[in-house]
């Protein structure tokens, strides 16, 4: 098959709605004027693969998704769409009968995603069966469990993935201005937070301890740092307290602006965990790899806040579960 791919026009929903009713049960198919409405609103996030018939294209297949700014799927986030918002909900993947079971799917998810973080989204959400697992496991999608999504009589089961524009050869592993655009200003208006230097006894007054005798916790939200912009990156209560060696995270010449400097590696320091995956943050940005070495010797993504792009606020192995924000770097919640 000679597959091509483009946005769905306008006059093509119905034929993406016929697929969309051939392959899913009537109590889960989408309406025609969900279709209509997702088109019409987001036409850039519906994507189709086409094959070159004359004297028109034939749809085989579509993806379509509307933007929330929430981290996770809910109904009120896959029923309307906010533009410029950072998550991508994706609503239905679906394949004409005729063409399905010769990778049409996972072809199209590769391509839809490719463009996606070319776009600068910051990550692409869905609810799927659970027997589809393995096809968006192979598309880089990870997941996350059950969903509260009640869609149809199945259970759903929520999966997500982080975007980030994919690497060139051309570009150097550290792009040139990275580190003065994570410092860029902003007048967004957040709420407001205090810097651990502000605290009377330091740690102690920003975490508490839990039941069990297990690390202490984040006593408040972390914030972003930046005056004016606090975005939320973490709710109270999530990341757990952690001695470990510090990592350099910008060149030593780099001066920051809005940032304290980190202790020289290896110099013990103190940072808040989080586990088991991106899900459990509230909003926080991946750079893409850089030629940074993590103590296990793997190159790092660098955290920063997904609202004003400020960092690097923590890190984490490429590839890694595991998420370190710099106890310094945050600011705790007023």
């Amino acid at each position: 098959m000679s597959i091509f791919y483009d946005l769905v026009a306008e006059d093509e929903i119905r034929d993406a709605h016929a697929i969309e009713v051939s392959g899913y049960p009537e109590d889960e198919a989408g309406t025609l004027e969900a279709f209509q409405y997702r088109q019409s609103q987001a036409p850039d996030l519906f994507l189709g693969a086409y094959l070159p018939t004359q004297p028109r294209r034939t749809l085989v297949a579509y993806v379509c998704s509307t933007l929330s700014p929430d981290p996770t799927l809910t109904h009120a986030s896959m029923s309307t769409h906010v533009p410029s918002a950072p998550s991508v909900c994706i609503h239905s993947v679906c394949v004409a009968p005729e063409h399905r079971r010769k990778g049409v799917a996972l072809a199209l998810l590769r391509e839809y995603l490719s463009r996606l973080e070319r776009s600068g989204h910051t990550r692409a959400l869905l609810i799927t069966h659970e027997e589809l697992r393995g096809l968006y496991e192979q598309a880089g999608f990870e997941w996350a469990g059950p969903s509260a999504v009640v869609h149809g009589a199945r259970p759903w089961f929520e999966m997500w993935r982080a975007l980030a524009p994919a690497p060139s050869e051309a570009e150097p592993s550290v792009p040139p201005g990275l580190w003065e655009a994570l410092q860029r200003s902003s007048a967004r208006s957040r709420p407001r937070g205090r810097l651990l230097a502000t605290f009377p006894n330091g740690l102690a007054d920003v975490s508490e301890r839990t039941e069990g005798g297990g690390p202490a916790t984040n006593a408040f939200d972390l914030l972003c740092p930046r005056e004016g912009c606090g975005s939320v990156l973490l709710k109270a209560g999530v990341a757990g307290l952690t001695e470990r060696e510090s990592v350099r995270l910008e060149p030593p010449e780099f001066a920051h602006g809005s940032l304290p400097r980190l202790p020289a590696p290896p110099a013990p320091m103190q940072w808040w965990r989080v586990v088991p995956n991106a899900m459990a943050f509230e909003n926080v940005g991946f750079s893409r790899g850089v030629d940074l070495a993590a103590p296990s010797g793997k190159n790092l993504k660098l955290l920063l806040c997904a609202e004003c792009d400020l960092g690097p606020l923590g890190w984490c192995e490429e590839g890694g579960s595991e998420f370190w924000l710099a106890c310094t770097r945050v600011s705790y919640r007023e």
